[in-house]
């Protein structure tokens, strides 16, 4: 096997390629901003919302790519329409928040697809890309979007990091402190937003949550304080990119869900080890 028999053709000469080049910072950058916001969304239990709208920018997307608009943009729309609207029923519905996050995720789902349904052959492969990402197809000004977003991400963190914990236990607490939980979770909330719409064109929107939940997650089984959870989730994100891309590349499989697999098979042979490896606490 290759892999040990040659390791330099294996690990290293798939790198030379430009387009891998470009494929690694791409989803090193994408890990960087769902590590650090994915571990709220482990930590506070806001996995469906984070699942939910990560499929709720797709009829943003479609919509904006069937009228001939930045798809970006469209994303962007869609996904401060799907929060107003969790908002709007939370406040209206007697019905536990859950409930109305999954009507809005199968409407939205829902109106995506009837957008993209069309014989058009284009118009499947641009949906592919869509719900799987291009990660070997990116152009360096997707690596400037990309990293932008993840800058933003870091400086999102760093600033609201205390009001996150504080209210990661307990929001009466939060606002006792002053630190103000409304605004803290809208920060929350449009950083969530952010590092997803910047990472569908990498790994697309039905794996982004994948990198949003498994490195937090898996990272939460080993270590506890929330700095070294977001530390262990960055290296365990960007051990899954290097390990998809070099997998997809000999294997010809797809580079985003390759990558997403790999993520989630870390959490389940975590998983497994956690009798072995207790959450150290310092």
């Amino acid at each position: 096997m290759d892999v040990l028999t040659d390791p330099v053709a294996w690990w290293v000469d798939p790198f030379a390629f430009p387009s891998m080049q470009r494929a690694l910072v791409a989803g090193l950058l994408v890990v960087i901003s769902t590590s650090l916001v994915g571990t709220w969304v482990v930590l506070r239990g806001m996995t469906f919302f984070g699942d939910a709208l990560a499929h709720g920018v797709l009829p943003g997307v479609a919509l904006a790519f069937v009228l001939g608009l930045n798809t970006t943009l469209g994303a962007v729309v869609a996904a401060g329409a799907m929060m107003l609207g969790v908002s709007v029923l939370k406040a209206r519905s007697p019905l536990p928040e859950e409930t109305s996050i999954g009507v809005l995720f199968v409407g939205f789902l829902a109106v995506a697809v009837v957008v993209m349904s069309s014989d058009r052959p284009d118009y499947v492969g641009d949906l592919n890309r869509f719900l799987f990402g291009s990660v070997t197809g990116l152009r360096n000004e997707d690596l400037v979007r990309q990293g932008l977003a993840g800058l933003v991400t870091v400086v999102g963190s760093i600033v609201f990091y205390r009001a996150f914990l504080v209210m990661t236990f307990s929001e009466t607490k939060a606002q006792l402190l002053g630190l103000r939980p409304r605004l803290a979770h809208g920060a929350l909330l449009a950083l969530l937003g952010l590092s997803i719409v910047s990472s569908f064109q990498t790994v697309g929107n039905l794996l982004v949550f994948a990198f949003l939940v498994a490195p937090p997650a898996a990272a939460a089984l080993i270590v506890r304080r929330v700095p070294l959870i977001m530390a262990t989730s960055i290296l365990i994100g960007a051990l899954s990119v290097v390990i998809g891309l070099l997998v997809s590349f000999h294997y010809e499989s797809a580079a985003g869900a390759t990558m997403a697999l790999v993520a989630v098979g870390f959490f389940v042979v975590l998983l497994g080890l956690r009798p072995a490896v207790r959450p150290r606490t310092h």
